[in-house]
């Protein structure tokens, strides 16, 4: 049975100036043993409003997400929602963003899900907070609920009488399961969301304010750094401690099994003894580094567990004319601009820890489970840290301080990594291998599909101790937990193999391989990325088999309608028309999806430039569409689409880790490019299509695919031949010119 709140049946009692709410359980006996409907969003798993919603006697108002702000804007926008479902002011809320100890249990920030599950929750708890908040003063004034309205923090009579929300909360007021459905505001009404409100994290960053984990300062701080093995699966055979321990400031040398670190009072003095420490450090090394071997033939050689995940047949659609191709992707490097960073403390049996995790819950877990200590008696307190969507180096980082924290009670440890620890130690995006084949029928449509994908894991996340470096390298070492495939419909390396498009004949096969030669983990948009780059090449491809434009040939293949707006909408904001010539030097790239096949719904229309002496290639224009659903900050979304295609671009024309027998190789910015300012492209257009109404669809990752896919169609349509290998570096763009 649960708790909820009916208006007729409310008791109100007054007593002490305090005002005490007391709700009936809904749920006569005829109902026990019916199905339940699901709370929306993230109340499915936290029910409770004052999970996510606070108001203090003075009025002022706290809103909780388990959600992390990471670049993406959520601060702002779930701001937005509960300032528009509660009727206050959007500056007269403060957010408190992912803490163990203060929100609800959101597991990671990934997947284009917070606007999904924490926005649709916060949103639905807003509203039924106002409702709750409405009905309290109808008691209170002897009046019927419809004929007041929440205005700007009050309920408000007919006749102008006001209550304000602090002299109608009681302190178990909120503490109430919510319902499952809410009577949300009418779009049309809206005052603050769909409203492009600057987004609240961004002043600090510009400003050279505190704004990441790595401007954490606090009193009687240590400064930690951390000596990490030259490669995977090094052995820490001998070190010589005692010079580095006289240098000036160190507090102590660390060394538990391969885990070697030096603290310190002030930063340099740590990173001068790190230098140091790595020098008297003597390390037994072993080559198990695939080098020989090139991303298909490594892949395809591997074991593998193979599940067909789409199998659909048309016997009377017959093929006439067939191609086929595969496509690779390196193993890529999230190449956050700051390396990761944490600050912990450890002081009587509690251990508070400062990180830009992505899943504060998952993290304490992990640790917790390292350090022996139990998960209550670790606080995780997400901070913001410069720069990623994924997996990199900011769990590890945390661990290490937690454990060095653990050794030296009292004192605030900061641990900093270096930036060649970042490129060698943070776990990549996975390489991939996709081959696809497909047949046209005698009008030139889609008669058979065929699409394999070969990959990895796409998600290494902590949730054990094993996930993280430290526990790993400790004398007495976590064990590394099995790989496991992720599940569909969102799927990993599976993610969008299955094609949007309608095809008769239908067949993906998922070949997932366990064994992982590199370490590797989340990467935004996990296997979206490199099937959509896959997807929309080949569509490409049997649009020339077929004599068809990329643009008509796509929506002659599409029946959702959705899918169909966004499509027409790029080609509209770009100027694409059939048979269009561009200039010399310069080719027209288009590419579709929704992400995971159940997110916002993407098209792009790119115009690329090659340089067909140095083979070097550029983006030059770039139009998207995007439908995320309901538009919360126009703004917001902009900001996430044109990131995501800048970031694309940078994967797909400079992005590759690389690796001898032994190491990692590609440790600083030289050994791995990325898009430089001279790079960018001129002009980025996006093209809104607001939905009032309609659930929130995460839009974050929605842009990588297709921004890669456009690039490469552009590309070939620029110099008459493909190249199918990401990235697509100026001496591959030159090897395909020359053959």
């Amino acid at each position: 049975m649960t708790a909820a709140f009916t208006v007729d049946r409310r008791q109100v009692l007054l007593g002490g100036g305090a005002l005490l709410v007391s709700f009936s359980l809904r749920g006569a006996a005829a109902q026990e043993g019916a199905a339940t409907p699901k709370r929306p969003g993230s109340l499915a798993t936290a029910p409770y409003l004052d999970s996510w919603i606070r108001i203090d006697a003075d009025g002022h108002i706290t809103v909780f997400t388990g959600k992390a702000e990471l670049g993406q804007g959520i601060k702002t926008a779930l701001q937005q929602i509960a300032a528009e479902e509660l009727d206050v002011p959007f500056e007269s809320i403060n957010l408190v963003t992912a803490d163990t100890k203060l929100t609800a249990n959101e597991g990671y920030t990934a997947g284009s899900h917070s606007m999904q599950d924490s926005g649709t929750a916060i949103r639905n708890a807003a509203a039924q907070v106002r409702e709750l908040l409405i009905a309290q003063a109808a008691e209170r004034l002897n009046r019927p609920a419809d004929g007041l309205r929440a205005e700007n923090g009050a309920v408000v009579a007919t006749d102008g009488t006001r209550l304000g929300y602090g002299e109608l909360v009681a302190p178990e007021m909120l503490h109430v399961e919510a319902q499952t459905t809410s009577k949300l505001k009418d779009p049309a009404s809206f005052k603050v969301m769909g409203q492009p409100v600057p987004r609240v994290d961004i002043p600090a960053k510009v400003t050279g304010g505190a704004a990441y984990v790595q401007d954490m300062r606090l009193p009687g701080m240590l400064h930690a750094r951390i000596v990490r093995p030259p490669s995977y699966g090094a052995e820490l055979t001998d070190v010589d401690t005692a010079s580095v321990e006289k240098l000036a400031g160190v507090v102590t040398v660390i060394r538990n099994g391969n885990f070697l670190a030096v603290v310190a009072e002030k930063e340099f003095q740590a990173i001068k003894a790190m230098l140091a420490l790595a020098a008297a450090a003597k390390w037994q090394e072993h080559a198990r580094l695939p080098t020989d071997r090139g991303v298909r033939e490594l892949l395809t050689s591997l074991p593998s567990q193979d599940s067909t995940i789409l199998d659909v047949s048309d016997p009377q659609a017959i093929g006439r004319r067939s191609i086929e191709a595969s496509y690779t992707r390196p193993y890529q490097s999230h190449g956050s601009i700051g390396p990761s960073c944490a600050v912990a403390q450890f002081s009587d049996g509690a251990m508070t820890i400062w990180t830009h995790t992505q899943g504060v819950y998952p993290d304490r877990r992990a640790i917790a489970e390292m350090l022996n200590l139990g998960p209550d008696s670790l606080r995780v307190i997400h901070v913001e840290g410069s720069g990623c969507y994924g997996h990199n180096g900011a769990d590890d980082a945390a661990a290490d301080a937690a454990l060095i924290a653990s050794l030296l009670p009292g004192h605030p440890i900061r641990v900093q990594w270096m930036r060649e620890q970042e490129h060698a130690w943070e776990p990549f995006g996975p390489a991939m291998l996709t081959q696809v084949k497909a047949s046209l029928d005698a009008d030139g449509r889609v008669a058979d599909w065929h699409f394999e994908v070969w990959s990895n894991t796409h998600s290494t996340r902590p949730g054990t101790a094993g996930t993280l470096l430290a526990a790993r390298h400790k004398e007495h070492p976590f064990a590394e937990p099995a790989p496991k495939p992720l599940p569909l419909p969102e799927g990993g390396g599976d993610r969008n193999a299955i094609p949007i498009y309608a095809f008769p004949n239908a067949k993906v096969v998922h070949h997932f391989i366990s064994q992982m030669p590199l370490r590797i983990s989340a990467m935004r948009s996990l296997g979206a990325y490199h099937n959509v780059f896959s997807i929309e090449s080949f569509m490409d491809e049997l649009a020339a088999l077929a004599g068809k434009d990329p643009v008509e040939f796509r929506l002659a293949h599409l029946q959702d309608q959705r899918a169909r707006d966004v499509v027409q909408k790029a080609a509209e904001g770009f100027g694409w028309a059939k048979d269009q010539k561009p200039p010399s030097g310069r080719g027209y790239g288009f590419a579709f999806a929704r992400y995971k096949n159940l997110a916002a719904y993407c098209a792009i229309a790119s115009e690329v430039e090659v340089n067909r002496d140095t083979g070097r290639a550029r983006l030059v224009r770039a139009v998207a569409a995007v439908d995320a659903g309901q538009i919360v900050n126009p703004n917001g979304l902009i900001n996430q689409v044109e990131g995501a295609i800048v970031q694309s671009s940078s994967w797909t024309l400079y992005e590759s880790v690389t690796f001898d027998e032994t190491r990692i190789t590609s440790i600083d910015w030289q050994t791995y490019p990325i898009l430089r300012f001279n790079a960018v492209p001129e002009s980025i257009e996006v093209h809104l299509i607001d939905r009032p109404g309609l659930p929130f669809l995460g839009a974050g990752e929605t842009a990588q695919g297709p921004a890669a896919a456009s690039i490469a169609n552009g590309i070939a349509n620029a110099i008459g031949k493909r190249s199918r290998d990401l990235p697509l570096t100026r001496q591959r763009i030159r090897a395909a010119i020359e053959a």
